[in-house]
């Protein structure tokens, strides 16, 4: 009886440690995520306080594979599989800003990868509809997104060039892979006064573009140079 009772306590003393130590892994990376904006985003120029806001609350290690989580708050992309990778978290950020989002919008993702992007924008908008054209990382990242109780996501397994008709208009369109220009379909899925944020240009000279729709007139600005993996289609030839 001495024996059950002690082995009891010291489950219970484990279990309690558990808890404790994961409170406290938990409470690190909150810490790192209000440091990582601070530093990295609102201290370059990132001032939409709702785009902030929605960089703190979303998890971003959890997005991540397991052996890059103690990195997960440091501002530059890592691999998520696939020979692909997530966003550092600055260019994650100016691209949300620079949609502009509200909560009434309804917005089409073209590259869902790690769905760590669409999370942020969901925290903003009505409803975000994303495509990756990569079936194992879109089922990943759409069970990483459920699991995470984002309901206001839609994840479709594609061809991001060709956009998702059957939900257009759009108010919103960011594509987080390099197209060598802007596919025709993505301009003529976008609603009147719109905006598309995308990276343009070959592998490692691109632009990140700002297309508005104005009276049916697009119209275009670039923003800063980037560097994001290029765009494929199924049979692997770049777009």
């Amino acid at each position: 009886m001495k024996t059950l009772l002690l082995i009891f306590f010291l489950l219970l003393s484990l279990n309690y440690s558990t808890i404790a130590c994961a409170e406290e892994i938990s409470q690190d990376f909150k810490q790192l995520r209000e440091l990582m904006v601070a530093t990295q985003i609102e201290a370059r120029g990132v001032k939409n306080e709702k785009v902030l806001e929605a960089m703190r609350k979303v998890e971003r290690h959890k997005f991540v594979p397991q052996e890059y989580r103690s990195r997960a708050y440091d501002d530059y992309p890592l691999p998520i599989g696939e020979g692909q990778t997530i966003s550092q978290p600055y260019i994650v950020a100016l691209m949300t800003g620079v949609l502009n989002p509200d909560s009434t919008m309804k917005v089409l993702e073209i590259g869902t990868g790690s769905g760590y992007q669409a999370a942020v924008i969901a925290e903003l908008v009505q409803h975000v509809y994303t495509i990756e054209i990569v079936d194992v990382l879109g089922k990943k990242a759409e069970k990483t997104l459920s699991d995470l109780g984002y309901n206001n996501v839609s994840v479709k397994i594609g061809d991001g060039y060709k956009g998702w008709k059957e939900n257009a208009p759009y108010d919103a369109i960011i594509v987080t892979c390099s197209p060598s220009h802007i596919p025709q379909a993505l301009k003529d899925q976008l609603a009147e006064g719109g905006r598309i944020v995308i990276p343009v240009g070959e592998r490692y000279h691109q632009k990140l573009v700002l297309l508005t729709r104005e009276k049916g007139v697009i119209k275009q600005k670039e923003i800063i140079p980037v560097v994001f993996v290029p765009m494929f289609g199924k049979d692997g030839k770049r777009y």
